[in-house]
């Protein structure tokens, strides 16, 4: 037997889901009954004549059915996230070997002309220190 709270948790839906199955059942006994599983499947007796056993295996199909939804929903959302995942590692891969590429190519230049790359650095350093004092210096 389904449960109350099962029926109250997904009662629009089941509700609009038996209106199509029994056209004859109307808002108002609906709304009657609602969440009430014993309730309920009397009136759908009552107004249909279809069996206790028909109704209930009905209803537990309804609700199966919107379990399976959400779990289709959560493994679309699950796989989403993997995918963004693979790719988020697969970017920060692409960059690290980027950086990993040029570090070794500025420590192979650095060995091969240590006087060419001190004189660069130094210059650097001299242009740094003018660029700051005249900076400070205007202030």
């Amino acid at each position: 037997m389904i449960s109350r709270q099962e029926l109250e948790g997904k009662w629009d839906q089941v509700k609009g889901k038996l209106q199509e199955r029994w056209g004859q059942l109307t808002e108002d006994e609906l709304q009657r009954v609602h969440g009430n599983t014993t309730a309920l499947v009397g009136v759908i007796e009552e107004k249909t004549g279809a069996t206790r056993r028909e109704i209930e295996t009905y209803l537990s199909g309804l609700l199966d059915e919107g379990a399976s939804a959400v779990q289709v929903a959560a493994e679309t959302v699950r796989e989403y996230g993997n995918r963004a995942a693979d790719s988020a590692h697969a970017g920060y891969d692409q960059v690290a070997d980027s950086l990993r590429t040029g570090y070794e190519q500025a420590e192979s230049s650095i060995r091969r002309n240590p006087a060419e790359s001190v004189a660069v650095a130094f210059g650097a350093g001299i242009i740094t220190g003018v660029v700051v004092a005249l900076a400070l210096r205007s202030r």
